[in-house]
């Protein structure tokens, strides 16, 4: 599995989302159904969240039906789910 490496831009919002994100690094260039599984399979590596045979069948139903900004939304939110938090947060 590639992995974006820190001299890339950022692929998934890492905060609050206020317009639909639509920068998928070159804005109107997105990923196929290939690179968004990749991207969801890393951000549940990274949350340490075990899949299952179903889970595994529902992420990439995710990767292939679902558009760029509503993807990207449901990603951060797994993200963000699993950060470290900030003091006050």
């Amino acid at each position: 599995m590639n992995r974006e490496s820190a001299s890339d831009p950022p692929v998934i919002p890492s905060g609050p989302i206020n317009r639909e994100p639509l920068n998928y690094p070159t804005p109107g260039v997105y990923p196929d159904t290939a690179r968004k599984a990749e991207i969801l399979m890393g951000v549940f590596h990274a949350a340490c969240v075990e899949l299952g045979a179903y889970d595994e069948r529902i992420a990439l139903w995710l990767a292939q039906t679902a558009d760029w900004g509503t993807f990207a939304v449901i990603t951060s939110w797994v993200s963000r789910a699993t950060a470290p938090r900030t003091k006050g947060h």
